[in-house]
């Protein structure tokens, strides 16, 4: 068995092993390949029986090249960058990781919201300049400090990572509001469904969970930002379409939006002339909300048990 893996730095630059793949054949890894269409994706795996990817797309032009294909395993959730329905036609079987990261992704997200509440990077940075040193103050702040113990927070998206979210943010004394059309059980023990137009009119924070559908696609909008409250933060390590970015800016600029963190944004890597690196109040990091070892661990453990149950004739976690 021939597997390739085609763009595999993220998931290990180094500090993990690839040899739990080894098991099924002959392994040969790429850091990186193209995280767009390239002829090169298809030159690599021409006589692939099986690839591993993370972002790499494989297309219908890609597969009709590898006639070899049988499976594809994608390191990560999303499987957006495969023409799966055609996989599916060709009878390829995609499989993906689908749960792997529900703690760490929501300790992400709070921990955005502390550093927009606390600028705990910031106030070191200023330290370690040697502002405190000379400062004829005993301490001194460059922002607001934000309690966040009694306010209100808005979930859009209780599946498991908004869910865990929520009870963070419960133990925190936070009242959590959530929007969801799929209501559960779970959810109900940590927050209270309402609909997305009083979520937004009452909400301090708040946060993105939701997948990235038609439906959600710009939910974060000139119109919806019009009907939150005034000084509101948003929250964002889900996916950046679900952000309009100009109307973003434009509500920070104007101080309707107190401040945003994102993890994520509408290309990636983010572009040079993305209006949000420009925007005031903005906290950006680079798409790291899932990147633990222990997540990481997770993925490529999974990854190997999707492989192996597709060599037994028996796939899992088939999208």
């Amino acid at each position: 068995m021939k597997i390739v893996v085609l763009d595999g730095y993220t998931e290990n630059p180094g500090d993990l092993s690839w040899d739990v793949l080894g098991e099924f054949g002959e392994v040969t890894v790429y850091d990186r390949t193209s995280y767009t269409e390239s002829p090169l994706i298809a030159e690599r795996i021409a006589d692939a029986e099986i690839i591993v990817i993370n972002k790499t797309p494989v297309s219908r032009e890609t597969i009709d090249k590898c006639p070899n294909l049988k499976a594809i395993s994608i390191l990560a959730t999303g499987y957006n960058v495969v023409d799966y329905e055609y996989a599916a036609e060709k009878g390829i079987t995609v499989m993906n990781v689908p749960v792997y990261g529900t703690d760490n992704v929501s300790q992400f997200a709070v921990s955005l919201l502390m550093e927009v509440c606390s600028h705990i990077g910031h106030h070191s940075e200023s330290v370690h300049a040697g502002e405190w040193a000379s400062c004829q103050d005993w301490c001194y702040w460059h922002y607001p400090m934000i309690e966040v113990s009694g306010k209100t927070a808005g979930i859009i998206g209780l599946g498991r990572i908004g869910t865990n979210t929520a009870k963070i943010l419960k133990a925190m004394n936070v009242r959590v509001l959530a929007y969801d059309q799929n209501q559960h059980d779970a959810g109900r023990a940590v927050a209270e469904y309402v609909g997305l137009d009083e979520l937004f009119a009452e909400s301090d924070f708040i946060f993105l969970h939701c997948p990235l559908f038609p439906s959600t696609q710009g939910i974060i909008n000139k119109d919806n930002i019009a009907k939150m409250k005034d000084g509101v933060i948003l929250i964002n390590n889900s996916r950046g379409p679900l952000v309009n970015e100009q109307d973003l800016y434009d509500a920070l600029e104007s101080g309707k939006v107190a401040a945003a963190a994102v993890d994520v944004v509408s290309t990636e890597p983010i572009r040079e002339d993305n209006v949000l690196l420009k925007a005031k109040n903005c906290i950006i990091t680079p798409h790291i909300s899932w990147a633990t070892k222990e997540a990481r661990i997770r993925i490529m453990q999974t990854t190997a048990d999707n492989i192996r149950s597709f060599i037994a004739g028996s796939p899992v976690n088939v999208v």
